[in-house]
């Protein structure tokens, strides 16, 4: 990991060594950001501008024993731990729980101070700020000769991919990402889904359908608005606004009475996200990933960084079976990954297990919401395999070789999007599940029409959306530590959640 620097410091108390993280960033950060406004203005800096990002690190030269039920808050063994860290206005609470495990864990001190990493010029300002748009071209040639640029070598995802190589006498990783991979994250965050970074809430939902985001946006606004009956007053009072594209907010009627704020913007965003917001972190996020495991790649990749508590897919797909009818939902217990976009960082041998909370979830927010119950609710729903292809018009293809690959691996259901969200769940650390919903059945000769998919439309994505939103509250009632499962994490794993 990345050599200390200057004004190092011990703490045993993890509030103060957050302040002092704090304190580093917020001043190095600030410095390079005063500099760049001479810069932009013309004026002649006489000396290369750098400031550095904060870091934490323990030593422990004990064995570590810890409570085996756990899944994270302490180190694999004896040893030197660090990582650079960022925007502790954004990971604070986050941070704080770390520093607390560890030093509840291990009872060594945190060791705080400015790393040898420096903070690129982009990075310093809050994501979406462009720091190129007021420069000339000489300005904008001469950039990298003043500031140090996102430098891609200390970004990549090494830790994550169990590839990093710990260097003789070097410090092992503490945490999952480095602060310029996590920076360079939440930059893209704000391009691709058209929200700040920090109206992410910590439970989200993806779907690959306009459709569940018109049903969200509905539901989203049938919260904020005035309650007619104690029920519901309670229930959406919970929740404190509401935010779209361009970090339009609709703020609840029930808690008090603000006019929106934002503005819409003139097109959406490639994936454009929706929150609903509660505290701490603890409300919806929906985003609208497109089509294409592609896309479902790219945009977890990035809200990984966040350290979600769980994502669901939910999505429509092709039923394989004769018995499954449309609108019937399929409860992902495995997956075949024939999307391929993560076989480089995540070999296909290597099983994706299914996690017992979040499906079990799955399942009784189904019960719930569709009021069945046992025998009764496998009349609508079915549990088995999903595949995924990378391959929109697998249809097209001579059956042979599908129907064998369907057969073989007893797959009950065709996506494009879910292995993927659920793969790089595995590979993150992030909670994952897939609750789908049959739209056709092309190997039974009922293909999506126009006709059939509007009226499937209709009878099914209120209810589907409902289940999924049911599903995550289910979740954060039964207690978030528990979803990070130790099936996530391996033998030798960072500290960090």
């Amino acid at each position: 990991m990345d050599t200390p620097g200057s004004g190092r410091t011990l703490f045993d108390d993890p509030e103060r060594a957050l302040e002092r993280v704090a304190a580093i960033y917020e001043r190095n950060a600030a410095s390079i950001r005063e500099a760049f406004e001479h810069y932009a203005q013309g004026h002649y800096l006489d000396a290369r501008v750098r400031a550095c990002y904060p870091y934490v690190s323990i030593r422990t030269d004990r064995p570590t024993r810890v409570d085996p039920r756990w899944s994270y808050g302490f180190v694999a063994g004896p040893g030197t731990y660090a990582t650079t860290l960022t925007r502790p206005d954004l990971y604070g609470a986050y941070y704080l729980k770390q520093f607390k495990r560890l030093l509840n864990t291990h009872g060594s001190g945190l060791e705080v101070g400015e790393s040898s990493t420096p903070i690129p010029v982009h990075f310093a300002f809050p994501e979406g700020i462009h720091v190129e748009g007021g420069l000339d071209s000489e300005r904008m040639a001469d950039l990298g000769a003043v500031f140090d640029l996102p430098d891609l070598a200390l970004m990549d995802d090494s830790i994550v991919n169990g590839t990093y190589p710990v260097r003789p006498g070097a410090a092992q990783p503490l945490a999952l990402f480095t602060a310029p991979r996590v920076d360079y994250s939440l930059h893209r965050l704000k391009h691709y889904t058209g929200t700040s970074a920090g109206m992410f809430q910590n439970l989200v939902l993806f779907t690959n359908y306009q459709f569940y985001v018109d049903e969200f946006v509905r539901f989203c606004h049938e919260v904020m608005s005035p309650a007619d009956c104690q029920a519901d007053l309670e229930y959406r009072s919970q929740y404190a606004c509401f935010v779209e594209p361009g970090d339009v907010t609709t703020w609840n009627a029930n808690l008090e009475l603000r006019p929106p704020q934002g503005n819409h913007p003139e097109r959406l965003p490639q994936m454009p996200a929706y929150h609903l917001v509660r505290d701490g972190h603890s409300g919806i996020t929906l985003v609208n990933i497109g089509v294409g495991p592609s896309n479902a790649k790219t945009i977890t990749d990035h809200i990984a960084v966040l350290r979600p508590h769980a994502w669901i897919m939910l999505g429509h797909c092709a039923g394989l079976h004769n018995t499954q009818s449309i609108g019937d939902y399929v409860l992902a217990h495995g997956y075949v990954r024939g999307d391929h976009v993560l076989d480089a960082e995540l070999p296909p041998w290597v099983p994706v297990p299914a996690l017992a909370e979040v499906q079990v979830a799955l399942e009784r927010a189904v019960a719930e919401i569709s009021q069945l119950d046992g025998y009764e609710l496998k009349k609508i729903m079915r549990t088995g395999t999903v595949a995924s292809t990378d391959n929109r018009n697998w249809e097209l293809r001579e059956q042979r070789e599908p129907v064998r690959g369907f057969t073989q691996s007893r797959a009950i259901a065709l996506d494009m999007e879910s292995a993927t969200i659920a793969a790089n769940g595995f590979r993150l650390r992030v909670p994952y599940g897939t609750l789908l919903c049959v739209s056709d059945k092309p190997l039974h000769g009922e293909i999506k029409l126009p006709g059939m998919a509007n009226q499937f439309y209709r009878q099914r994505v209120d209810q589907h959306l409902r289940i999924g939103v049911r599903a995550l509250e289910i979740l954060r009632n039964h207690g978030v530590d528990r979803l990070h499962s130790r099936k996530l994490r391996s033998f030798n794993e960072v500290a960090f959640q």
